[in-house]
């Protein structure tokens, strides 16, 4: 297979199915557009028909998305593992996975990710409700699932991956975290992959002035 993603420092969205498949252990090629270069649309063209990033060749099918490429992954290469094995669980994953792929705008507008950057910001009352939204959510679902495993429902999950860039944005902008949430953010920031993620962000050299916000801490 292969993953077609944008600048990691910058692209959330190709975080999101990177790390299912590395989290995994799915064997893929990464295949790395610049997202501001004046070619990024027409080679991304190539393999989509919505000009967004990321997207998944798999022989002769093409998924975009990043939760179509989670919930494709799921079925077909993760026998299901992909979410909790409890029903009910299953259901609040998807049900949070969901509420990050389509919400929490304020988060998304305010903290552009920028994974090489540390930035001091003045969040509006908007983000930072979301900041308390997303610490009550990441506290409780731990809580519940410790016996299991330290992330949100025990075990890594598809869950886990749709929050990761998150992580890097609070990290980037030095957003203060409740003690339970911010063990979370160390868990998921530790991870192996999260770390590869990282080095191969901090390395690149695009700038994007858009992603460059607030005052250098």
């Amino acid at each position: 297979m292969q993953l077609i993603i944008g600048n990691k420092n910058y692209s959330s969205w190709s975080l999101r199915g990177w790390l299912a498949l590395k989290a995994f252990d799915i064997p893929f090629e990464e295949i790395k557009l610049a997202l501001f270069s004046d070619s990024f649309h027409s080679e991304l063209a190539k393999y989509s028909p919505v000009g967004k990033v990321p997207v998944l060749v798999d022989g002769d099918l093409n998924v975009w998305d990043s939760l179509s490429i989670c919930e494709y992954l799921n079925e077909n290469y993760l026998d299901g593992k992909g979410w909790p094995a409890d029903t009910k669980k299953r259901a609040v994953a998807r049900s949070v996975v969901a509420d990050m792929h389509s919400g929490l705008f304020g988060i998304r507008n305010e903290m552009p990710m920028n994974c090489r950057a540390r930035r001091q910001i003045e969040l509006t009352n908007t983000a930072k409700k979301e900041v308390a939204s997303l610490e009550a959510l990441w506290t409780k679902l731990r809580t519940e699932n410790a016996h299991n495993g330290d992330y949100l429902f025990g075990e890594f999950s598809l869950a886990d991956a749709f929050f990761a860039p998150v992580m890097f944005r609070f990290q980037t902008y030095g957003i203060a975290l409740s003690a339970a949430a911010s063990d979370y953010q160390t868990t998921m920031l530790a991870h192996p992959a999260m770390q590869e993620w990282l080095v191969d962000a901090v390395a690149e050299t695009d700038v994007y002035a858009g992603g460059e916000i607030g005052e250098a801490f």
